[in-house]
């Protein structure tokens, strides 16, 4: 994805690259001053359609200034127009390798059609769709997996009954439930 640094800051300066198609954004760098730039809108919506709902914390976008150096980053913040829903701002995190980053990572169900609540009447509720975690970016797992299969009526699992690798720390209490099955 092209990246241009722009100068401007003012808001007359960034209404007029948003007429031109351009998104306003920040790059934030460990231990440096925030870099403003622009990104192509049509670009970053096309690159933002194939992204899975939930995923985008975890999606690791590739950045490429004017001089052709390439950035991995992260997408922080992301900011919607009220009503037309369209990309107003985005803040990015360049990814170190040797840095540790914080990131919210989505947690995926599986199992729900087969699950012995469900059969039985119950419906599955996911009470925390995201973990918090803190790794480094070569560590960072697109998503967590819980198989929810033998859960009964009013049985629930937490996030201790994840497969969390040993190189992940996560930053939420352990013992919070993910999901449920509740009557109807």
């Amino acid at each position: 994805m092209k990246a241009i640094l722009r100068t401007g800051k003012s808001k007359s300066e960034i209404n007029r690259l948003r007429r031109e198609g351009m998104i306003p954004a920040v790059l934030y760098v460990r231990g440096k001053e925030g870099e403003t730039l622009a990104i192509n809108s049509a670009e970053f919506n096309s690159y933002l359609r194939h992204v899975k709902s939930g995923h985008l914390p975890t999606t690791i976008f590739t950045l490429v200034d004017e001089k052709g150096s390439e950035r991995r980053v992260l997408v922080k913040d992301i900011q919607y127009a009220i009503t037309t829903y369209q990309v107003m701002h985005l803040d990015f995190e360049e990814l170190i390798d040797d840095h540790k980053i914080n990131v919210k990572v989505p947690i995926e169900c599986t199992g729900t059609v087969d699950c012995v609540g469900v059969k039985l009447g119950g419906v599955l509720r996911q009470v925390i769709r995201h973990a918090r975690i803190r790794c480094l970016p070569k560590d960072m797992p697109s998503f967590f997996e819980l198989d929810v299969q033998e859960l009964g009526l009013k049985q629930s699992k937490r996030l201790k009954d994840m497969n969390i690798p040993e190189t992940v720390r996560p930053l939420i209490d352990m013992n919070e439930v993910v999901a449920v099955i509740v009557k109807r």
